[in-house]
């Protein structure tokens, strides 16, 4: 059960939140509504399996928010450096630190361009980026936690399937 907007919000973002509401409905897409006009959503994907998404909506603009992955271990300068040169290549959406360092993805659009195809449009935009760069932050920033969970995995006789997308590098390092 959510909770109503509040009343002072401009028409157009009540319209917003319906649209949000419809979309998500039509998408198929499991959602909730812990308060009125903010919906939290998990985007399933491949490399990334789960990506957990907060579209809220203010008086004049739809925020998207997107947890990607927590701080880098290591080479925090060129993780970051690498999303900051993937941002000049996307839609939308931006990659983003917070005060520890963790990323996201993140977009302001104004309410009036709210629509059921801006909507699926953007969480496909977040999906995708998502995954597609999730496999490069933690080759760039997790790779001593990878090797050392690779080389005890295969000490152990434990499987390393969960680690193929990194084998490449593993064996020839």
């Amino acid at each position: 059960m959510s909770e109503p907007l509040e009343q002072d919000l401009p028409a157009d973002a009540l319209a917003a939140a319906e649209v949000i509401r419809a979309a998500l409905d039509q998408g198929g897409i499991d959602w909730e509504e812990p308060s009125g006009g903010t919906f939290d959503v998990v985007l399933p994907g491949e490399r990334k399996l789960k990506t957990p998404v907060r579209l809220q909506v203010g008086s004049h603009a739809l925020a998207v928010h997107a947890f990607v992955c927590r701080r880098p271990d290591e080479n925090h300068e060129v993780v970051y450096r690498w999303l900051l040169e993937r941002n000049l290549k996307m839609f939308a959406m931006a990659f983003a630190v917070d005060h520890h360092g963790d990323i996201f993805l993140d977009s302001r659009l104004p309410l009036g361009v709210v629509t059921p195809d801006e909507v699926d449009r953007l969480l496909g935009s977040v999906l995708s980026y998502a995954d597609e760069s999730f496999n490069t932050i933690l080759e760039l920033g997790f790779a001593s936690a990878i090797r050392k969970e690779w080389d005890w995995r295969r000490a152990n006789g434990e499987s390393t399937a969960n680690l193929e997308a990194f084998r490449g590098w593993l064996e020839t390092s």
